[in-house]
Formats: structure tokens, C-alpha cells, sequence
């Protein structure tokens, strides 16, 4: 098929008169639906003209395009999403991969990076793993092939599997996760720093037996939350930490509520928010008071936060910032730029009323 001729305002196409309705025998409108060959045919031009001028391509002279969109218009016409993605080689689509969106704080960075696609006048498609590692990589690739970059929020599958997942994915960016040595870039939270200052609060407080309500195995932001308070315990902050398996969500911090106070401790820190929310229902089943009795800390500073009774101390972080920035990198990785440096937030304590100064003695149930 000749591209030459038609496009430059010569030839056939161009010497066509402009856009005439199309009518049915006797006279009366085709309310048929419309086609791109029925556009050619009102505009007098060729199909390959039409989906040119559809699809923004320069190279079809002005009055032409014009006679094109004259038709489109007069028909009704609207290109088909899929073809136009097959001409253009690209879905104006990104997506997202979260391990669970029930927490808010993923939801959160979902609305920011939703928000700053849809300037730029691209969709976002939002998939979960729902904290299953084996299906976080197949839900990746396959998210990846229906868009056209990824962002993937708090992978936890392990680094050397991601390390070779992410030249497949690019356009890549990681949220909460990095690839050392790797170009893919990563915005991410300083939850070490944010530990430090939950630790330092409760210190103040008079507390020195502390309980850890430890995140996934797979979360990167787990492991930071971990070493920081095993290495606070180990350089003589003078304090006793002791570990507990849990999890992400609600259910799992009110299951481990009663295994927290049965350690001893003052104070409980709890990987997130949401383990937060569960120790506090735990707790008050259980007739524990807070803060008098135990100490509760969470992380993320979801919306809820400030609200629960009493309301949590928690470290903060920019969720919606998160999402945003994660737009300007893919943004720019899919126009060929560069990603950019990573970038590591620094949380900000925020002191509620789940915290108080350590009681002289402890509850054992």
C-alpha cells in the first residue's frame, strides 16, 4: 500500500471533495454504526489516511486531516482502543502490582499515581498479589504486557528472581524495594530512620521491654524495620526486644495481641498501621489498657490512624508523593529518559495518645 501521494495533499485523496453525509437509499441518514472504511469513504481519502490522521501522525497535510476529521465527526467515529494501540505500539496504559489493597496505605499510593497518569491522559490498571509471592511475578509479567510500564510496589519475591524480572518489566519502577547495582529506579521510605524514632520515643517513656509484630518474610521494609530495632537492642540503648510473627493485616495484629502481652513487654511496635489497628481491638478484648498498661506504635500513618481509640502513634510517610514521583520516573523511562536517582523518604513521628510512660508492672495473661 502507497503512503506517498495521499498524505501530501496530491493525487487522488487530494483532489476529493470535503466531507459529504453519508445517506441510505430514499434519502434518509445511515445511523449504522461507523467504521474507518466509511470515514475513507465520506472523506474521499484512503483508509490508511484516516488512521493516520486518528492517530496523530504529521506526515497528512493539513487539509487533508481537516476533510478526515470533518467525516470522523459527521459519522460519529471513534477509533478502536486496540487497533489504535496495534498501530501505535503503545496501550497508553501503566500499571500497578501491590501485594495487598486493602491496606490504605497502597490505596493511597494507587490515587497518587492515578491522578498523574491521567494528566498525561494514560490509564492505570492495578493488579494484587494479595501477599502470595509465587503469583507476584506472574501477575507482573502479564500486567506488564497490557500497559506500557510498571510500577511495582513492595515486591516480595526474593532479590535474585527480581533482579531477572526486571529487564522483562522495563519500564520498570520500584516503590519500597531496590535492585543494588541496578539502573531500575526505586522511591522508597527510610523505615530504619522511622524505627529509630519510634524507639527513641519509647525509650523516653520509661520503657525497656519492647515486642516486635514482624511484617511478611518477603517485605524489604520488614527486614529494615527489624535490623534497625535488633541493632538498637545490641548497642546498649538499654532495652529488651522481643520478636513475634505476624503479619500485614488486621487479623493478624488481633491474633498476636495476646502472645504480645504474654511476653511482658511495655510496649508493642507493630510492623504497620493496619497490625496496629488488630493489637489495639486484641488488646481491648482482652481488658489490656492503652497506654496504661501496654504502649501500641504503628507505622504508615494511614488515614485511620488519628481516629482509632486512642488514636496511634505512628511514623508518617508521603503516600500520595510515592505515587506521583513513581509517575515522573515511568514517565520519562517511557520516553526514553533517564530514571532518575532513588530516592529514600525520611518518615516524621507523630505522637498520639497510644503511647504513655511505662506502668510499674506488667500484665501477664
Amino acid at each position: 500500500m502507497s503512503l506517498g501521494t495521499g498524505d501530501r495533499g496530491t493525487g487522488d485523496d487530494a483532489a476529493q471533495p470535503l466531507a459529504r453525509p453519508v445517506r441510505r437509499r430514499g434519502g434518509r441518514p445511515d445511523h449504522t454504526k461507523a467504521t474507518i472504511s466509511r470515514v475513507a469513504d465520506a472523506a474521499g481519502v484512503s483508509r490508511a489516511t484516516v488512521s493516520r490522521v486518528m492517530n496523530g501522525t504529521a506526515t497528512v497535510a493539513p487539509e487533508l486531516a481537516a476533510r478526515v476529521r470533518a467525516a470522523a465527526e459527521a459519522l460519529n467515529y471513534e477509533p478502536s482502543p486496540v487497533a489504535r494501540s496495534l498501530a501505535l505500539g503503545r496501550t497508553s496504559a501503566v500499571s500497578l502490582v501491590v501485594p495487598d489493597l486493602a491496606n490504605p496505605m497502597f490505596q493511597d499510593v494507587l490515587r497518587g499515581l492515578s491522578h498523574a497518569a491521567a494528566l498525561a491522559g494514560h490509564r492505570l490498571l492495578v493488579a494484587e498479589s494479595n501477599e502470595i509471592v509465587e503469583e507476584e511475578s506472574i501477575l507482573a509479567i502479564e500486567a506488564r504486557r497490557r500497559s506500557d510500564g510498571l510500577v511495582l510496589a513492595s515486591p516480595r519475591v526474593p532479590e535474585p528472581q527480581l533482579r531477572a524480572l526486571a529487564e522483562r518489566l522495563a519500564p520498570l519502577v520500584l516503590l519500597n524495594r531496590e535492585i543494588p547495582g541496578s539502573t531500575v529506579p526505586s522511591l522508597s521510605v527510610d523505615y530504619a530512620a522511622g524505627i529509630r524514632e519510634i524507639v527513641h520515643h519509647l525509650l523516653s517513656l520509661g520503657h525497656r521491654h519492647l515486642a516486635y509484630l514482624s511484617g511478611p518474610g518477603g517485605s524489604a521494609s520488614n527486614r529494615d524495620r527489624l535490623a534497625a530495632l535488633r541493632i538498637a537492642a545490641a548497642t546498649g540503648a538499654g532495652f529488651t526486644l522481643t520478636e513475634l510473627p505476624c503479619g500485614a493485616t488486621f487479623d493478624d495484629g488481633y491474633a498476636a495481641a495476646r502472645a504480645a502481652v504474654a511476653t511482658g513487654a511495655s510496649a508493642i511496635v507493630a510492623y504497620n498501621d493496619m497490625v496496629a489497628f488488630g493489637a489495639l481491638s486484641g488488646l481491648h478484648e482482652l481488658g489490656v489498657a492503652v497506654p496504661g498498661d501496654v504502649s501500641v506504635t504503628g507505622f504508615d500513618d494511614i488515614p485511620f490512624a488519628r481516629y482509632t481509640h486512642p488514636p496511634l502513634t505512628t511514623a508518617s510517610i508521603p503516600r500520595n508523593e510515592l505515587g506521583r514521583q513513581a509517575w515522573g520516573r515511568l514517565w520519562g523511562l517511557m520516553n526514553g529518559e533517564p530514571g532518575g536517582h532513588n530516592v529514600h523518604f525520611q518518615p516524621r513521628l507523630l505522637v498520639r495518645e497510644s503511647t504513655g510512660p511505662a506502668a510499674g508492672t506488667r500484665r501477664v495473661l
